[in-house]
């Protein structure tokens, strides 16, 4: 069965040069599109055509289905990858794709709804047999009775919006009296974030574990794991640190973890690649938490350890390919470690950190993937997500693994704007970290006192050392030599 002839990526930044890559490898053109912001950015120039689509701000371009439509229409495009973020997971996207007469390299809308809210999924993963964290989904949703109810589920109560992510509207509640006033704060930001203000109460889980098991599933029946990831260290409910295989689980609760993944797809009638996350108690109690319906940001991880291509095989199924291995045939060599890049400021509450990026410059050697979205001279916009980069590190043990990333990291320089390279670091030279002891509140128990702010790189300090030198000497024979001025060679600057 023939793949696409040429392929739209609804998307920008990293996962667009990424997706453009693999187009390229299986002969499919790529057409890009790019806000106003976007104009000359790294993925329009990948790619074998650019399109513009409207104004910076992204609900007028990147979130725009019209605009986005009416540029695949006029590349004349026959399917369109949504990416991460923005629209990949909207299932009304996903249905205007298809009755535009094109192919979405994803499910398509009735699964993204059925897992996009929190609330029918729970019910979906409990008459599948997959375990789910005691709390309530129920349609009654007066104070009282949500207050009730989390009195029965026992404190401390995570509440959670049932149509969202990305953390907005989640609040955990350790007492009763806190209850109505973190509702309502719930309520208004679900209300505001989604446009519903729907709750579902679960047993918040101290110290959890968040480990999660990519799945794949073709429009043949086939649906299988490759295995799972471990993505504990966050900041605000967001990923900043992922690994596989996860340290935490022995080989049974692989199995079985993985096992309550496949069952998960299959309940949700799950068609091209997924993730189910779960979260896993001290005692080892693992729980269904929620199903992304697209790509992951830390996909990379897994292709490091199977040797896949996740993309192409999103591609491929999309286009009606079966699966091209079994189960049995899926087989896991070593550990790898992700970690994202941001261009935030932690000296400011962690904030983006817009500007131009003076100098980018990323690792190289055996093991070690650079997933960039940006170049040196690149704009970071206010508009968007900050994420400037993945770098990703494979090892023959989880160890070496480590051992690369320590060094992958030592070798990576971004000037021009802040970054949270220096957290990275940190990280990865944590004792706790380096013991595999980590859980989701990692970063606020351990790092919290230090900005961790990198330490300039020698291109900086170099810089900095030639624009101190004098700029006038004597010659041999006593005259005058005026030397170049350094701050004035550079043109517009800004101090890194």
């Amino acid at each position: 069965m023939a793949l696409f002839r040429k392929l739209l990526i609804a998307n920008r930044g990293e996962i667009a040069v990424r997706v453009a890559r693999t187009c390229r490898t299986l002969g499919i053109r790529s057409v890009a599109v790019y806000s106003e912001a976007d104009a000359g950015a790294l993925h329009t120039r990948l790619c074998d055509e650019a399109y513009p689509i409207g104004p910076p701000e992204a609900r007028q371009s990147y979130l725009n289905v019209e605009a986005l439509l009416q540029a695949a229409r006029a590349a004349g495009a026959d399917a369109i990858h949504p990416g991460y973020g923005f629209l990949s997971q909207n299932g009304d996207f996903a249905d205007a794709v298809a009755a535009a007469g094109l192919t979405f390299i994803g499910p398509p809308g009735d699964v993204h709804r059925r897992m996009g809210d929190k609330q029918a999924a729970r019910r979906l993963m409990t008459e599948a047999g997959v375990p789910v964290v005691p709390g309530y989904e129920g349609d009654d949703q007066q104070d009282q009775r949500l207050l009730d109810e989390a009195g029965r589920i026992g404190w401390p109560v995570m509440l959670k919006p049932s149509r969202g992510g990305g953390g907005k509207g989640m609040r955990i509640v350790r007492a009763e009296g806190e209850f109505t006033a973190a509702l309502h704060g719930a309520r208004r930001e679900a209300r505001s974030a989604f446009g519903d203000e729907l709750m579902v109460i679960e047993r918040y889980v101290e110290r959890p574990r968040h480990v999660e098991v990519q799945v794949l599933a073709d429009a043949h029946g086939h649906v299988l794991h490759l295995f799972e990831r471990e993505c504990s260290i966050q900041r605000r409910h967001q990923k900043v640190v992922e690994e596989t295989p996860s340290p935490a689980l022995d080989a049974a609760q692989r199995q079985a973890l993985c096992a309550a993944g496949v069952a998960a797809a299959r309940a949700a009638a799950y068609v091209n690649a997924g993730t189910v996350e779960f979260i896993l108690d001290p005692a080892g109690h693992f729980y269904f938490l929620e199903m992304n319906t697209r790509l992951q940001v830390e996909h990379a991880v897994t292709e490091a350890v199977t040797g896949l291509d996740l993309v192409r095989l999103q591609i491929e199924v999309a286009a009606g390919r079966p699966l091209p291995f079994t189960q049995d045939e899926v087989v896991v060599r070593g550990h790898a470690l992700e970690c994202r890049l941001y261009a935030e400021d932690p000296e400011n509450d962690d904030r983006p950190s817009p500007g131009r990026l003076l100098h980018v410059a990323g690792p190289e050697g055996p093991g070690v993937r650079f997933d960039c979205g940006a170049v040196t001279g690149s704009e970071v916009s206010v508009h968007y997500d900050p994420m400037l980069a993945k770098l990703v590190t494979w090892g023959r043990e989880r160890s070496e693994s480590i051992e690369r990333m320590q060094a992958a990291l030592r070798d990576t320089a971004v000037l021009g704007v802040a970054t949270n390279l220096g957290r990275l670091q940190a990280i990865l030279a944590h004792p706790q970290f380096l013991a595999g002891e980590i859980h989701t509140h990692f970063l606020d128990e351990h790092l919290r006192e230090s900005a961790h702010r990198a330490p300039l790189p020698p291109e900086a300090i170099a810089a900095v050392m030639a624009a101190l030198q004098t700029t006038s000497r004597t010659s041999a024979s006593g005259a005058a030599q005026v030397l170049p001025d350094p701050w004035r060679d550079l043109g517009a600057w800004r101090l890194a």
